[in-house]
């Protein structure tokens, strides 16, 4: 099959999305199918730079998310692309220019458009004019303008759907989460992040990684951590990312005298995850506008256990206190931490954590969304045929 992936947001940005687009790109071309990334210019990628299978058109940072950018061209050029590429199929994963070029190519081309909505829109008001114009009724409006005339869509988590259901979506829709890359994660680790973060062998750490931004609530982390630090002295959290709040959170850690607990470690590359999980005791999330929740399944790919805010995906992967727990005040968050904390070693055991890999495999996650195409196109074809006999 050829697939077509049309995003505004792709390596070597660094963000949820693109992750999970670069996930299910490998585990479909793992199965024998073709893979073609339509998406925006990076100024961290050369011009001139031949990749593989990835198309790039021409983009400008985008307003309230500089760190995110949005392409301003390529209606034509990509159409004349997939018909070079003969695509079966084409899979938005963003909303806005290349999700809207990727609509088009399926109507010039008469195939089936599919799309995986990965933002809760309505958790980022905030970010534009300070929430002073935009509405939830907007994002309701928006989105069910986007998914006209669309083929099918994905939703990575029971809550995303229940929020598509809420906004009467009537297309096709199938809650497929995202999976993750475990041999990648699992590769023998050639850096000693300890050591290059100056962090003592028998400290124990804690880690959060994300984008530094008030929705992941690093803040609510940072509340807690006196009272952790009062019973472990030598403790470490680590922050890994970046993004706008970085100079907030820099502001509370002095205000709470934090300054020798507390270590930023800036952008990590998609490569050096796996590093950075594994150096960890516990990982940390206190988001509470996770869709799919892929750090976190990455620190359990990576073998490490999790504390994170509870939502209606946890449910599916924290169903052992062996994984991990969840939590809803900090308070809970704070008392999980210290009680994994006094366990000697914090370590999943080898067998359960094989199991629970099995369920969030980047090869299950292609093999249901390569399913989906199949039933996607099925209809699409049958529609046709009944459209073409009226």
């Amino acid at each position: 099959m050829n697939i077509g992936i049309f995003t505004d947001t792709y390596f070597p940005q660094i963000s949820g999305v693109a992750t999970s687009i670069k996930t299910l790109k490998d585990a479909l071309e793992e199965q024998g199918h073709n893979v073609f990334i339509f998406t925006t210019t990076d100024p961290h990628v050369a011009k001139g730079t031949v990749e593989a299978n990835v198309f790039r058109f021409s983009s400008m940072p985008f307003i309230s998310f500089t760190d995110r950018r949005v392409a301003y061209r390529g209606f034509f050029e990509a159409t004349k692309v997939a018909r070079e590429v003969k695509l079966d199929i084409v899979h938005t994963q963003t909303e806005f220019a290349l999700g809207m070029i990727g609509k088009y190519v399926a109507h010039q081309l008469k195939i089936p458009a599919i799309h995986t909505y990965h933002t809760m829109y309505e958790d980022y008001l905030h970010y534009v004019l300070n929430g002073h114009l935009l509405r939830p009724y907007h994002v309701k409006q928006f989105t069910n303008v986007f998914l006209k005339s669309m083929d099918g869509v994905i939703a990575p988590s029971k809550r995303v759907e229940e929020l598509l259901r809420r906004y009467k979506v009537s297309i096709p829709l199938k809650i497929i989460p995202t999976g993750v890359d475990i041999k990648s994660l699992n590769t023998p680790v050639n850096r000693n992040v300890r050591h290059e973060l100056g962090i003592a062998d028998n400290a124990p750490v804690l880690l959060t990684l994300s984008r530094i931004a008030g929705e992941k609530k690093i803040d609510r982390i940072l509340n807690v951590m006196p009272e952790i630090i009062d019973e472990f002295p030598q403790l470490r959290l680590v922050i890994a990312g970046d993004g706008p709040d970085v100079e907030t959170l820099n502001e509370q850690v002095e205000r709470l005298t934090l300054e020798d607990n507390v270590i930023f470690a800036g952008d990590v590359l998609h490569e050096d995850v796996g590093a950075f999980y594994k150096m960890a005791d516990l990982f940390i999330s206190a988001s509470d506008t996770e869709t799919q929740g892929l750090t976190y399944i990455e620190a359990l790919a990576a073998g490490t256990k999790c504390v994170v805010y509870d939502t209606d995906y946890t449910e599916h992967v924290f169903d052992d206190k062996d994984f991990g727990q969840v939590f809803t005040r900090p308070d809970q968050m704070r008392d999980e931490i210290l009680s994994y904390l006094r366990e000697d070693p914090i370590k999943i055991p080898e067998k359960k954590l094989s199991k629970k890999l099995e369920q969030i495999s980047a090869k299950r996650f292609g093999s249901e969304v390569h399913q989906f195409y199949k039933d996607v196109i099925k209809n699409y074809q049958v529609n046709l045929k009944e459209d073409s006999n009226d």
